[in-house]
């Protein structure tokens, strides 16, 4: 019997700070482009920021198995950045078997970490799968332990601080979605942020100052309003989005404001095509603004700190 193997697996310790983009859609579904999700790896570690549709799928593509999530931190409630809980829940507390390699299952609660609205939502979905969760533990025999959550709620500072790992949470402003959060990743004298969604805030700057890695969600202003003008009946659903989130211009200024050294886009809207030429376009009048590195994020990219990657 032929049981086909996980072709690539990442390494288990990592020297430097690493992130991978499992997910650089928006609420609406583009070929090629998963809901929002990233890994974020150091040391031993494996940090899951937001998990929407698709993201075990995305994970195991980019080799990272998802009995290795224990820490799942929320930037907000969308759904598009939380509905695929449920399924990264299981998959990380279920022990796998694949070709001649077992993945342990985890053995611990999920330790989720979010907004001050984290655990009524996420508490929500962990009630509707009990019936699920409760097979797993008297039939499957499942560890009862990995059953459980526990919740970090904070809107604001430091959200974990060990073994050389500092996480920090910071305000952002996604309204009317608040609160809303931005997080700071520290390990091995490198530092990123990963935005969430947000209009611009005087916050990522102050937590950007000098970083290494700005993931940013940005919209194409232009693309928006022609698509609004080709399509007037939809106006509202078009519009919406400069109500709450930022364009790739004001990315740019954050970026220069902030001195980071490199900037990545995220959260297309509209997405465009994954080719060169399209993605210069998205990016148009950026470098005007900006003149370090700017980076059109793609699906499963990969940013390595401390490599010249």
């Amino acid at each position: 019997m032929f049981i086909q193997d996980q072709p690539y697996l990442v390494p288990e310790v990592h020297d430097d700070l690493k992130v991978i983009l499992l997910g650089t859609g928006t609420p609406r579904s583009f070929y090629g482009r998963s809901k929002p999700g990233a890994i974020v790896l150091a040391g031993s570690k494996a940090f899951l920021v937001d998990c929407g549709a698709g993201a075990v799928d995305r994970m195991i593509q980019a080799g990272v198995m998802p009995q290795r999530i224990s820490d799942v931190l929320f930037t907000h409630h969308h759904s598009d950045h939380n509905s695929g809980f449920f399924d990264v829940f299981i998959s990380s507390w279920r022990t796998h078997v694949n070709g001649d390699r077992v993945f342990e299952g985890r053995k611990v609660p999920m330790s989720v970490y979010g907004p001050t609205t984290t655990k009524s939502i996420i508490g929500k979905m962990h009630e509707s799968f009990e019936f699920d969760i409760n097979l797993r533990v008297s039939y499957n025999k499942s560890t009862d332990a990995g059953a459980h959550i526990e919740y970090h709620e904070s809107n604001e500072g430091v959200v974990y601080d060990r073994n050389g790992i500092k996480i920090t949470a910071f305000e952002v402003d996604h309204r009317p979605v608040a609160p809303a959060l931005a997080y700071k990743f520290e390990y091995n004298g490198k530092a990123l942020v990963i935005s969430g969604d947000t209009i611009p805030v005087d916050n990522m700057v102050k937590y950007s100052k000098g970083i290494d890695l700005l993931i940013h969600e940005a919209y194409n202003k232009p693309w928006l309003d022609a698509l609004i003008e080709k399509f007037p009946e939809q106006t509202v659903g078009l519009s919406n989005p400069a109500k709450y989130h930022t364009t790739t211009l004001e990315a740019a200024e954050i970026a220069k404001k902030a001195g980071v050294k490199h900037l990545v886009l995220t959260h297309h809207i509209p997405a465009p095509q994954a080719t060169d030429e399209a993605e210069a376009a998205y990016m148009q009048g950026m470098s005007d603004i900006y003149d370090g590195k700017i980076t059109m994020a793609r699906d499963l990219m990969e940013f390595e700190l401390g490599t010249g990657k």
